[in-house]
């Protein structure tokens, strides 16, 4: 993905409201995030605890999304799987987010939602991988599959919410 600011963020999320835009908080770790391995950013608001957002990059341009999360009702008791990174988590850690559509659909009402890791970290969790081997200097064809279905699903949901 290549390199961000604040300002490319901003204009990239394609359904958020000038409000939104004006509240958006930016976690420290994007000002010393690399860039170059990963396919998309997320992260929750850190004053607002309900928003979320991704961004990631989308037909040669970067294109974003403002997420909600649902109020948590599941149990720690039962698994969940995150719809993005296909992670099999405890329940409370897996959360319905819901994106309003951009456009006119948005302002109709209309949205999509997905089960996604309840801290946003879908990069993260993907790269962790097992430990590599001395040998091993690439990550696994395991590993890579992860990571490609994860890019592919993200760049999917956020080009269902802006209808591109």
């Amino acid at each position: 993905m290549q390199p961000l600011v604040e300002s490319d963020v901003k204009a990239a999320l394609g359904n958020a409201s000038e409000g939104e835009l004006a509240q958006l908080s930016l976690p420290v770790k994007f000002f010393v995030t690399e860039w170059a391995h990963l396919d998309a950013f997320a992260w929750r608001d850190p004053r607002i605890a309900s928003r979320g957002y991704l961004v990631t990059e989308l037909d040669g341009g970067v294109a974003g999304i403002v997420l909600r999360a649902a109020e948590h009702t599941g149990s720690r008791h039962r698994a969940a799987v995150c719809n993005l990174c296909h992670t099999h988590q405890p329940g409370d850690q897996v959360a319905l987010f819901s994106a309003r559509r951009a456009g006119e659909a948005g302002e109709r009402g209309d949205s999509v939602g997905t089960y996604i890791c309840s801290d946003l970290a879908c990069q993260e969790t993907v790269r962790l991988g097992r430990p590599p081997a001395p040998s091993e200097v690439l990550p696994s064809a395991h590993e890579l599959e992860r990571i490609e279905g994860l890019a592919r699903r993200t760049k999917a949901f956020v080009a269902d919410v802006l209808g591109a």
